[in-house]
């Protein structure tokens, strides 16, 4: 015959005990909740301004690389700087799609270079210029 293990004192029966305790923890929670509500509905928070997109704020300064956006933006049109880089970003994505002639001659080649040396030295400037002023 096997021995009965004396019963342990230090545990607590999952019902009644545990089940009443997490009811209490609930209810306490929903009444935290309700209040919290009253509270909002009662006293609302007053809205600002609304958000104008077209108009930057003058102690903003943005990272590094979006410095040359940035000062783009002080000498374009405003909506011509924000619609421009999401048009160029879009026209970078399809232009798999528009170019698909192998064209490697020597001319076209130096073209290209010519365009992405202008466009990297255009961002650098615009960016080194952002950031010091």
């Amino acid at each position: 015959m096997t021995e009965r293990k004396p019963k342990d004192d230090s545990t607590v029966p999952f019902f009644p005990d545990h089940i009443t305790l997490e009811a209490k923890v609930a209810l306490g929670f929903g009444i935290l909740l309700f209040i919290i509500g009253a509270v909002a509905l009662w006293y609302p928070v007053g809205l600002g301004e609304p958000a104008d997109p077209m108009v930057t704020p003058e102690h903003a300064k943005p990272e590094w690389y979006f410095l040359f956006l940035y000062q783009m933006l002080k000498f374009v049109p405003k909506t011509f700087g924000a619609t421009a880089p999401v048009v160029a970003v879009f026209l970078l994505m399809l232009w798999p799609f528009i170019d698909r002639k192998p064209d490697t001659t020597h001319k076209s080649e130096r073209n290209r270079l010519i365009i992405a040396v202008v466009l990297l030295l255009l961002i650098g400037a615009l960016s080194v210029w952002g950031e010091v002023s």
